[in-house]
């Protein structure tokens, strides 16, 4: 391979081979959605989660809409990622004296590994949409930290290892509606509670229409010999609504607000039923990544009409390759 992942082997990793005749840089898995409506009794709909391997399987942090409407984060556990038990109640966060600290509500979670431990970031109530952290040891116990932004903001994601000694988060600024504002910000802390050097990353728009009404981060970043690895949701606003898809960018190693190359076209958009019909139509939604350092693997989960819970596949030495030669001119 040209290019590789920086990381572990993940030799138990969900895969499946490209489909003969199938000339796409990401191809969806044949068995989609891994899961549909009703999946547990307190949950109407589970998607836009994000899953990350734990001992000799899987475990995940679930974005579950309840029968109420309300969105609420709920765990769960598989042996092959594909195949999930789910806790039967939302989790019960509590706060950093073990005292209960729940929100009003919760979605659109990411999961990652950080210092031994184990980081949630997600999209929470603090006098309107903001972005959430917390922390687990054993996927039992969660705890609520401090927000790390003022409201309004959506999707956060951390990186998985400082840069240059300080730690990143990357999120969208929007305002009390639908997040007109649309661009990707990156901040930086010295300990997860101070946040500060705030920083343009990435505009909306651009050659591609796709992305013309706002874009938001997607899974943790993955570190590559070619930079941060990440996927991104681009929205476009058509005459019947919304649509969401999603293409790749890769930001500087050692500056991430920079960004070296981003795709010109999207890498996969809403065209299966499960993807176009749904509580919400036309939408695609990535928000986690399972990768295998020695293969080269990457499988990244995404929600798919607001209703199912899908996985899709790619190799990272085609995809890079695919960003850099597809990549917008800035």
């Amino acid at each position: 391979m040209t290019h590789k992942i920086i990381g572990d082997a993940l030799p138990n990793m969900p895969w499946e081979d490209r489909p003969q005749g199938c000339d796409d840089v990401l191809w969806r898995y044949s068995a989609n959605p891994v899961l549909g409506w009703n999946p547990i009794p307190k949950a109407a709909r589970i998607y836009n989660s994000a899953v990350i391997a734990y001992g000799d399987g899987f475990v995940g942090v679930f974005r579950g809409d309840q029968k109420n409407g309300r969105a609420t984060l709920f765990s769960g556990r598989s042996a092959d990622a594909i195949n999930w038990e789910f806790d039967p109640d939302p989790i019960a966060w509590v706060d950093e004296d073990g005292n209960p600290n729940l929100t009003s509500y919760a979605y659109d979670p990411r999961l990652l590994k950080l210092d031994g431990k184990y980081y949630i970031v997600w999209c929470d109530d603090m006098n309107g949409p903001s972005i959430g952290m917390g922390t687990t040891e054993d996927f039992n116990t969660f705890t609520r930290l401090s927000n790390p932004l003022m409201p309004f903001n959506r999707n956060g994601v951390l990186f998985p290892r400082k840069v240059n000694g300080k730690y990143m988060l990357l999120s969208r600024p929007s305002d009390s509606g639908h997040t007109p504002f649309g661009d990707i910000f990156i901040s930086e802390s010295p300990d997860l509670i101070h946040w500060g050097r705030h920083k343009h990353v990435m505009s909306k728009g651009g050659q591609g229409w796709w992305q013309g009404t706002k874009i938001g981060s997607g899974p943790v970043p993955i570190e590559t010999t070619e930079g941060w690895l990440m996927f991104y949701h681009g929205v476009s606003g058509t005459c019947n609504g919304f649509v969401y898809s999603f293409g790749a960018v890769i930001l500087d190693i050692d500056d991430p607000s920079k960004v070296l190359y981003r795709t010109r076209d999207y890498i996969l958009t809403p065209e299966k039923s499960y993807e176009t019909t749904g509580f919400v139509p036309n939408v695609v939604f990535p928000c986690a990544n399972l990768y295998d350092a020695e293969t080269g693997r990457i499988a990244i989960y995404y929600g798919a009409a607001d209703t199912y819970t899908a996985v899709a596949f790619t190799q990272v030495d085609e995809l890079i390759e695919y960003v850099k030669n597809n990549s917008e001119v800035f």
